[in-house]
């Protein structure tokens, strides 16, 4: 019996996929560095084995998957080859395994992990359902009809796998350490287009989507135009948001989910439209959406005396947009407070302005250094060149956080794809000692 040893285990995807193949009874466990994430939590809880990169973790009876971030100079990636073991990439590894279920790619630059999460808790409760979400939540079944999984685009990932179906949320130009520009992402996304067996659900409301050809049917959703699937009077409360569902013109239910803002209004349309043409019951649907529970660090709340602290993986202008819309909505009246990390030197230098002007919607803007990336450490740009653009924007690090104390009744949207997390935790420390 083979081990399944994971090489770069705290990746979001290959955590979630290690999970899935420890729930399937297979023999699991992974090697990384020594930094704590949270994406080794649940693999902790379920007693997958973590090491530290070290050439001895390496066994000839082992079936190795890597994580894409390391390369031909990872110790354990050189010791497989000078044992002549075969290492297969996370993408390749994914691509093959979703074979033998109903495979449903979520695939766009935004929303591809909260759809995720959604989509598998909307057909879980139909058939047995296999998930891999990029927050680094898998869970696997044994006898799964459908594996649900995210797909990223990023070093165009997502041409690895050939899944039956495809829900794409949109298109928007991200990761310009890769892409050139907005028409190469479009090429992208066109290319995984084709490698589509059954259906693709997109959305209509994003004009480069509705570019797309491919040689299987394209149902589209939306809010703004005619589309297959249509959501109308759309209202918010302190449940949620309700709204209407159109299927070609007819009237097919009225909806409710528990999150806030237009992007899950649309990642939920996404969902029906997909559930209803594998035929899950709109009971199903109804209860499902309006029992959601969210994934993590997307609008992760949590009460802090008279504040709201959220946590948010938002890290690019159209997210951030999209979370301050979402706080608006859900907290009217009430201050919200932006504390935003930049995530890359590149993503932050190509979107400089569009980030200013996304964080100029919050009442008041804290930025945090920089986070670098494996792939780039450091640039020429720092923090300040943000906050010449945000006037009354201010810089703040772990030791210096106490400015936060001042908006009392504040939501605290603590934003971005690094390590933001030490700033939340540095700031409620701050208020507990």
């Amino acid at each position: 019996m083979t081990t399944y040893h994971f090489i770069g285990i705290k990746g979001s995807g290959m955590s979630a996929l290690a999970q899935i193949l420890h729930d399937m009874n297979l023999t699991v466990q992974g090697s990384d560095v020594e930094k704590r994430f949270f994406t080794q939590i649940p693999l902790e809880n379920k007693g997958i084995p973590i090491y530290p990169f070290q050439k001895n973790n390496i066994k000839k009876d082992q079936t190795l998957i890597a994580s894409a971030a390391y390369g031909e100079d990872n110790v354990e990636v050189k010791e497989a080859q000078e044992l002549g073991i075969p290492v297969q990439r996370y993408p390749y590894f994914l691509g093959q395994f979703l074979e033998q279920f109903t495979s449903i790619a979520v695939a766009g630059s935004h929303g591809k992990t909260s759809t995720t999460g959604l989509l598998s808790h909307v057909l879980g409760a139909y058939k047995p359902t296999s998930y891999l979400i990029g927050d680094g939540t898998g869970k696997g079944e044994e006898n799964s009809s459908f594996f649900v999984f995210e797909a990223c685009e990023y070093r165009r990932h997502f041409l690895q796998y050939e899944p039956d179906y495809a829900i794409m949320t949109n298109i928007d130009f991200d990761h310009p350490d890769y892409f050139k520009d907005i028409d190469d992402v479009v090429s992208a996304f066109q290319k995984m287009a084709t490698k589509v067996k059954k259906g693709i659900v997109a959305c209509g409301d994003d004009e480069h989507l509705q570019t797309l050809n491919a040689p299987v049917p394209i149902m589209y959703y939306g809010i703004d135009g005619k589309y297959d699937f249509n959501a109308d009077n759309i209202q918010y409360d302190e449940n949620g948001t309700t709204f209407d569902v159109q299927i070609r013109g007819d009237r097919y239910g009225t909806f409710t989910i528990p999150g806030y803002g237009r992007h899950n209004v649309l990642n939920a349309l996404g969902v029906i439209a997909l559930c209803h043409y594998e035929e899950v019951p709109a009971s199903v649907m109804k209860e499902q959406l309006a029992s959601f529970p969210g994934v993590k660090r997307r609008f992760t709340e949590k009460k802090f005396g008279q504040q709201i602290l959220v946590d948010d993986y938002a890290h690019h202008p159209t997210e951030i947009r999209a979370t301050l819309e979402s706080a608006q909505q859900k907290y009217p009246g009430r201050e919200i407070v932006a504390v935003f990390q930049p995530h890359t030197f590149s993503r932050t230098q190509t979107f400089l302005d569009e980030f200013a002007e996304s964080l100029k919607a919050a009442d008041h803007v804290y930025l945090c250094d920089i986070f670098g990336s494996a792939r780039e450490q450091k640039g020429s740009l720092t923090i300040e060149d943000l906050q010449d653009k945000i006037p009354g924007s201010a810089i703040i690090s772990e030791e210096d956080i106490h400015q936060l104390t001042s908006h009392e009744n504040g939501v605290l949207l603590f934003m971005g794809a690094g390590d933001i997390q030490k700033f939340q935790d540095a700031y409620e420390k701050s208020k507990t000692d």
